[in-house]
């Protein structure tokens, strides 16, 4: 089962309300959310951190999931899981832990090593839009399905707005 199919699974065991929108395959989160359609902090994007954890214990993985219009605060995505900093997980790891090439990661995760954490400021858009496993379709999805499916146990703050620059 692809990640796609499995996300289509998932939203349609807990009747959520989506559509799926198939597109020119894209990876970067402006251009994709310009050719769908969507404001840019609808976007939601996904990144696989690796997470120091506290002396002794071993490194944890975290999908965090940001607004199109922020970038990931290191720091605080590290803090919300217990750890003391993060960074970028390697490529293979990341594609490894989500089974997805990187610009097509949906806001789930499928693997119980990769912990789940989203920037508060999604709850407030409406409907989240995001690629789902595939770089060729997207999901349209109601930002309170999504909550529910997912819980809101997962918020935090972990993002921080990018200013334009002048």
């Amino acid at each position: 089962m692809t990640t796609y199919d499995k996300v289509i699974a998932l939203l349609d065991t807990h009747q959520a309300r989506y559509r799926v929108v198939e597109h020119e395959a894209l990876g970067q989160t402006e251009a994709i959310s310009a050719l769908r359609g969507n404001a840019l902090h609808q976007a939601a994007k996904a990144m696989v951190l690796e997470v120091a954890m506290p002396e002794g214990a071993a490194p944890r993985f975290l999908l965090a999931i940001v607004p199109g219009d922020c970038k990931i605060n290191f720091k605080s995505a590290a803090r919300a899981i217990g750890g003391r900093k993060s960074g970028f997980a390697a490529p293979e790891q990341a594609q490894a832990l989500t089974q997805c090439v990187m610009g097509a990661v949906p806001p789930f995760s499928f693997d119980d090593r990769l912990a789940l954490c989203v920037d508060a400021r999604l709850s407030e858009v409406g409907t989240l839009w995001f690629n789902a496993g595939a770089l060729d379709r997207s999901v349209a999805l109601d930002v309170n399905d999504y909550f529910r499916i997912v819980g809101d146990a997962c918020q935090a703050d972990i993002a921080t707005p990018v200013t334009a620059a002048a």
